[in-house]
């Protein structure tokens, strides 16, 4: 399925954005404006950042996985 049919199904949702130079980002996906897609990142202690990233740059977006612990880590 092409990534932007995905948008309206992750939206809200933590992704994992794969960019077409080969590099990636993560965050919850805020919205979509202008042709570009918002992310809400963590940059460091309680800093977050809203970026966009245009359309052009994307390769695919996928959402996180659910988390399947088998024993406590304590």
């Amino acid at each position: 399925m092409p990534w932007q049919y995905k948008i309206r199904y992750l939206l809200g949702q933590p992704v994992g954005v794969s960019f077409t130079n080969g590099q990636g980002t993560s965050g919850v996906l805020c919205g979509v404006s202008g042709g570009k897609l918002q992310v809400m990142e963590y940059l460091y202690q309680s800093q977050f950042a809203l970026k966009q990233y245009d359309f052009r740059m994307i390769n695919d977006i996928n959402g996180f996985p659910s988390c399947h612990m088998q024993q406590p880590l304590y």
